[in-house]
């Protein structure tokens, strides 16, 4: 899947006045595509906000920066469980009416969660950054930055507000993009979570340097299905170049009980990344609980 970091437009010129029209293709193709869009327009938004010499100040006060790949290969639970806190997303709308980050954040630590993962992008999933930097203060677990990342610029902001690893989505970054973002990611100490929703996608990551953890999405972001077979038929075909590579993988969606986990683990994932079927649970950690069988 190509996905189109902006919307296609023409530049015209008449009587020496330039300006620009939409294509015929000018309309997203999909939401992630719609995403990206916007968050060119957000980030330079973000810009004049705060310059980027300003974050790079606030990360050096920042705390330091926590294991999360670490706590992952460490957790006691097996394959080890990467907790999301959010309250929205395109394909359900609202996920939890009574959203706490604060309040779910301490749940999933209980419960076991190796790491927490939060969304920060507003407009398509109703998180922020405030939400990050209050989950940081409350929680000592690593913390992934869920967001939309096109600009390093993001990833400092990230880092500033306490995230420990940034999700990286290779459908929406070239290879040249992905492994400059992996060089500043190293020194700023933090962790990538690279994305992948193909065996097309995989074998363009595996061809960077500095590749430690691998996400593999188990949604079409084209019609919004979701099968973990997806992860299953991407381990079968790279598992061993994986493996060789001591590359650890994430499954990630459609993750709702144990026999889910299972699967996954067979297959080869050693750790996943579950939202929607922990967060909208009355009780959080005890969620956590039955999803690995312990109820």
């Amino acid at each position: 899947m190509k996905i189109r970091r902006r919307a296609p437009i023409a530049p015209v010129e008449v009587d020496t006045v330039r300006y620009q029209v939409n294509l015929p293709d000018s309309s997203p193709a999909n939401i992630l595509e719609e995403i990206v869009w916007y968050k060119e327009k957000e980030v330079q938004r973000m810009r004049e906000s705060v310059p980027l010499k300003q974050l790079q100040m606030q990360v050096k006060q920042a705390e330091p920066v926590r294991d999360f790949l670490g706590a992952l290969k460490s957790s006691p639970n097996q394959p080890a469980l990467i907790a999301e806190i959010k309250k929205a997303s395109p394909s359900k709308g609202i996920i939890k009416k009574d959203f706490d980050p604060v309040s779910i954040a301490k749940d999933y630590q209980a419960g076991g969660a190796a790491c927490l993962s939060v969304l920060t992008d507003s407009k398509f999933f109703a998180g922020s950054f405030d939400n990050l930097a209050l989950v940081r203060r409350v929680v000592d677990l690593p913390l992934l930055c869920k967001e939309f990342i096109i600009y390093p610029y993001q990833m400092y902001l990230a880092r500033s507000q306490g995230a420990d690893a940034v999700l990286l989505i290779a459908a929406i970054l070239s290879n040249q993009e992905l492994q400059y973002f992996l060089r500043i990611l190293e020194k700023l100490q933090m962790t990538a979570l690279i994305e992948v929703h193909t065996l097309e996608e995989m074998d363009r990551v595996l061809e960077l340097e500095g590749v430690q953890l691998i996400g593999i999405n188990n949604r079409n972001l084209e019609n919004f299905t979701v099968d973990l077979q997806n992860t299953c038929n991407i381990l079968q075909e790279r598992g061993e170049k994986l493996e060789k590579r001591n590359i650890l993988v994430v499954s990630e969606s459609g993750i709702f009980n144990s026999s889910d986990l299972k699967t996954l683990s067979n297959s080869g994932a050693r750790a996943v990344l579950v939202g929607e079927s922990l967060v909208k649970q009355e009780d959080p950690r005890e969620a956590i609980f039955n999803l690995y069988g312990k109820i």
